[in-house]
């Protein structure tokens, strides 16, 4: 899921939150693909998790870990996952990605229809490399606004179009994994449960799982990611059968599917 870009707004937090967060976020060693390893943060599992790509605003009281898009700002004192649309331009975006964007047989732009952005063309290695490029920029900027991780969105673009192959997906979320981490960011596996069980091509940390209740994928994830999953639920049902299930392990949030912020007529937010 991606959103186009909105306003965005600064937000604090108490100071007790984010000590709580720094007591807890625990610290783990992972490698790139030529062997060098790198020492990184991951959220704290169950921890309260609040999902802010939409428009940022101060934490509810007791968040521990935010996500945030890559344009804005970080919440002070807490774990930050900062979210790039990896796989997909943003929607008006074509004219920045010129001949990188994917084309079908005819020449036409291939779209995913239901966000109405272009989909990016990573079939060959030099296009993979000239699009992490760009994407690794973003990342730069996640880490030296004080981001703690990364959130690659539309990991299954695949699923999309059969122009696509998943080795072409795992090959390219790599190329971002072994940027993310040294810049000592963890990253995470954005949907797409068939991936949990292959951290090793894809060198992600951890899971951020839309409507895997919805679904009935959380499982999935555990197997491939352990405690190490954050699930956004968009459906009240879904939301009260993934706590029911995985509430006492995982953090789960219930989100309007706008991410709307508090004030907004649609804002929805619950936690297990």
């Amino acid at each position: 899921m991606s959103l186009i870009n909105r306003v965005r707004s600064h937000g604090r937090v108490p100071v007790a939150a984010a000590v709580a967060a720094a007591l807890i976020t625990p610290l783990f060693l992972t490698s790139t693909a030529d062997g060098a390893v790198q020492a990184v943060s991951l959220p704290p599992a169950h921890g309260n998790f609040d999902y802010q790509i939409g428009r940022p605003y101060t934490p509810p009281t007791g968040v521990q870990v935010v996500s945030r898009d890559h344009t804005a700002s970080p919440a002070a004192g807490l774990y930050n996952i900062c979210y790039v649309n990896a796989f997909q331009a943003q929607p008006g975006a074509e004219d920045e990605w010129g001949d990188l964007l994917l084309r079908d047989a005819a020449g036409d732009i291939v779209y995913d229809e239901g966000w109405g952005e272009a989909i990016l063309d990573i079939r060959t290695d030099t296009k993979r490399q000239r699009i992490a490029a760009k994407v690794n920029t973003w990342i730069d900027t996640c880490a030296t606004k004080g981001f703690k991780a990364v959130e690659p969105d539309n990991l299954d673009t695949f699923t999309r179009t059969d122009l696509i192959s998943e080795s072409n997906a795992k090959t390219f979320v790599r190329l971002l994994a072994d940027h993310a981490h040294r810049k000592g960011l963890a990253i995470a596996q954005k949907n797409t449960s068939d991936f949990s069980l292959a951290r090793d091509e894809t060198g992600l940390d951890f899971a951020v799982a839309e409507e895997c209740g919805e679904w009935d994928e959380c499982g999935d994830y555990t197997e491939g990611f352990g405690d190490n999953v954050i699930v956004i639920e968009y459906q009240e049902k879904a939301f009260k059968a993934t706590c029911a299930a995985f509430g006492s392990r995982l953090s789960v949030v219930l989100r309007d599917v706008d991410v709307s912020a508090p004030g907004d007529s649609g804002y929805v937010r619950k936690t297990c």
